[in-house]
């Protein structure tokens, strides 16, 4: 499956991998920069999720923290019925995503701002039926960043290494109105161990969720 993707998308991922390195050179996008290691670390890591979890066609999904477009992008190629928006603060990353979209000709919304302040915005909070996150950051911090954004029975997938963190990230969960319900391991071909946390929203997020970044930083929600 994941080798009909790379057959099947060659030269958008050849292009892609063009313009991210050309662009690298003046916006700092990514340390990445062998073709094989771009293909592996980004492009397969990013898509190998949607294998091993089963995502309902057509789910509206944000992608918190995109960077560089992952695992978004190779998402949206990967599953061209999930209407994707990828989210990054900074402005000069943004303009690269909606450059880079337009460069492979790809349909992904762009949004520019903190998560933690646009989970308060009535249109995009409990929005989403997925949510993703690749190693943004802790998990206890990653669920309160993204699960406001996940709607009642939709899923947040934070996309980990070799350590989940779940078992710090349980109370956390609960706080935001959500459960760990899962975490699947595996690894990439060249080895590197991964992990998925399955965070399923079975309530809403209290309103006083997501907190100011400092407080996210300073006092994490703790395990239960």
């Amino acid at each position: 499956m994941t080798e009909a993707f790379f057959q099947d998308n060659r030269d958008t991922l050849n292009r892609l991998t063009a313009f991210m390195l050309a662009y690298n050179q003046k916006v700092n996008l990514t340390r990445i920069t062998e073709p094989a290691d771009i293909r592996e670390k980004h492009y397969l890591d990013s898509i190998l999720p949607l294998t091993i979890y089963n995502v309902p066609r057509g789910t509206i999904t944000l992608d918190v923290g995109s960077g560089a477009g992952f695992p978004g992008i190779p998402m949206k190629l990967f599953r061209p019925d999930l209407e994707i928006t990828l989210l990054d603060s900074a402005k000069k990353r943004t303009d690269y995503l909606a450059a880079a979209l337009r460069e492979i000709g790809v349909n992904c919304a762009v949004i520019t701002g903190r998560s933690e302040e646009l989970a308060h915005d009535g249109e995009l909070r409990e929005g989403f039926g997925l949510v993703t996150a690749r190693a943004v950051a802790n998990l206890p911090a990653l669920c309160e960043y993204c699960l406001p954004f996940v709607k009642v029975g939709g899923v947040f997938l934070a996309m980990k290494g070799e350590n989940s963190e779940a078992a710090s990230a349980k109370g956390a969960a609960k706080l935001l109105g959500g459960e760990i319900a899962e975490v699947k391991e595996y690894a990439l071909t060249g080895g590197d161990r991964r992990s998925l946390a399955v965070i399923r929203k079975t309530s809403q997020t209290p309103a006083n969720y997501p907190r100011k970044r400092v407080n996210i930083i300073k006092n994490p929600l703790g395990a239960f």
